[in-house]
């Protein structure tokens, strides 16, 4: 099993992935074999992981003192 991370090319008229003669090498597989594929978002899953954490950081350092503003 290899892990990697690609960006959508443009192939032609379509989209798609590429992978490495290397990580095909180290599968064993060529030209004509069938691959099992597992397929995710990273990045859109990234960014909204990384917006969750800082939001949720400021509500812990700063939620209180919001609070508190807010009844002035």
């Amino acid at each position: 099993m290899i892990e990697t991370t690609q960006k959508i090319i443009q192939i032609g008229s379509s989209q798609g992935v590429t992978l490495s003669k290397k990580d095909l090498a180290r599968l064993g597989a060529k030209r004509g074999d069938t691959l099992k594929l597992k397929v995710e978002l990273v990045n859109g899953h990234d960014k909204h992981q990384k917006l969750l954490r800082e939001y949720e950081a400021f509500v812990n350092q700063y939620g209180q003192t919001l609070k508190n503003l807010a009844k002035k």
